[in-house]
């Protein structure tokens, strides 16, 4: 080749040329980022890990695929603003809500970030929400239909004991939905004949004088209304329970698995393993505005014959016969 030749080839224009990325590899590609807003302590609960288990379920494998960052308000749900404005400052993708003190915390954080919620009481009554069907906003996900259930507790309550005549009630005004609950267990306890004790528990440090209230107020049974905080601390209160020989039910079905008499709602783990699903919906470019709230298809009624032989109490056979899990 002449040098002629050479020097002309050398000053063709760019555009000729086949392009080339600098850096001689494709970009790689984003990893989603999941942020996880909860009042409960860090560690392992069955409702957490039932949310990671969906999200495998699903083809994402943590740490790999899916990045999830956790903040975890440790039962302060004082801590829940700025714990949401830390996912938001992280630019997460979409925020995991547990309960509906998270809700309102991320949602005060964020207008465009999607929401799922994973066991909102009431996300219509509370205002999460515009509609189950059409969601509107940035908050979609499952609703536990508590409200509605909380009458149904108090009922079964009195099934057991016939006699029954003064309840204890175990919530967490803090919490959104708990209003909604007390006033529709009111509704039935005054329909029952039965007077209600009401006994507020905001934190950790709240359940001890509560629990000594119940001696005052004559209680014969106790009903816990459903908030995070009931669910964490479900040892706790049923050992209370047993030890103050107190027939108890909850909404949770951890409250009868950590010893407990009764408990009565959603499967708990199931509805966090729902909810992996809205978070794979949203990742592949749905919005949660049109993505219709889920309700719970299926309530288990638990009942734990242990517990009952602690307390000294019969469960008559009818109730009995209804029980989706007998424990003994």
């Amino acid at each position: 080749m002449s040098r002629r030749v050479f020097v002309l080839i050398c000053l063709l224009p760019a555009v000729f040329l086949p392009a080339v990325p600098l850096t001689g590899a494709q970009q790689a590609k984003k990893v989603p980022r999941i942020g996880y807003l909860s009042v409960t302590p860090a560690g392992p609960r069955p409702t957490r890990e039932a949310f990671r288990q969906g999200l495998g379920d699903l083809g994402y494998v943590e740490g790999q695929s899916i990045i999830i960052e956790y903040r975890h308000a440790a039962d302060r749900a004082d801590r829940l603003p700025g714990l949401a404005t830390e996912l938001v400052g992280l630019k997460v993708d979409v925020i995991v809500a547990g309960g509906s003190q998270a809700v309102r915390a991320a949602q005060q954080a964020t207008r465009s970030i999607p929401i799922v919620m994973t066991s909102s009481s009431d996300p219509v009554g509370t205002g999460f929400i515009a509609s189950l069907a059409r969601p509107g906003g940035n908050t979609t996900g499952l609703s536990l239909l508590s409200p509605e259930l909380s009458g149904k507790r108090l009922e079964l309550l009195k099934e057991v004991v016939a006699e029954l005549s003064h309840v204890a009630v175990l919530w967490n005004p803090d919490d959104p939905p708990a209003t909604l609950s007390l006033r529709e267990t009111e509704a039935v306890a005054q329909a029952l004949g039965v007077k209600l004790q009401s006994l507020e528990v905001r934190g950790p440090d709240d359940f001890e004088s509560a629990f000594r209230a119940t001696a005052t107020g004559r209680a014969g049974a106790l009903i816990i209304l459903p908030a995070p905080i009931m669910s964490t601390h479900a040892t706790r209160i049923a050992e209370f329970a047993v030890k103050s020989r107190l027939p108890a039910i909850s909404f949770a079905n951890e409250f009868p698995d950590a010893g407990g008499l009764m408990s009565y709602g959603a499967n708990l783990p199931d509805v966090y393993r729902r909810a992996a699903t809205y978070v794979d919906k949203i990742l592949k470019g749905r919005k949660p505005a049109d993505l219709p709230v889920e309700q719970p298809m299926k309530f288990e009624f638990i009942i734990n014959l242990k517990a009952a032989k602690q307390i000294g109490l019969t469960v008559p056979p009818n109730v009995l016969a209804r029980a989706d899990k007998v424990i003994k």
